[in-house]
């Protein structure tokens, strides 16, 4: 089983090594926009301590990365 990740560490994760920027912040949830050839991209993370799996592959899969790709840098 993978370790727990944070929201806020999936947002630095995001900025640090995908190039994602936080466009908008509302509550705990917090929206970040990526410029990529095919158009923009964007996904909403929620700010709670931990997240679960399957919200962490939901926003991956909304960023358009995989879930290999992103354990690289936790």
């Amino acid at each position: 089983m993978p370790k727990p990740i944070s929201g806020r560490q999936t947002v630095r994760v995001l900025e640090r090594y995908f190039g994602f920027m936080i466009v908008k912040q509302r509550g705990s949830h917090v929206k970040l926009r990526k410029a990529t050839p095919a158009g923009m991209v964007t996904t909403v993370v929620p700010l709670h301590r931990e997240l679960a799996h399957g919200t962490l592959r939901g926003i991956l899969h909304l960023a358009k990365i995989e879930y290999e790709d992103f354990q690289k840098f936790m």
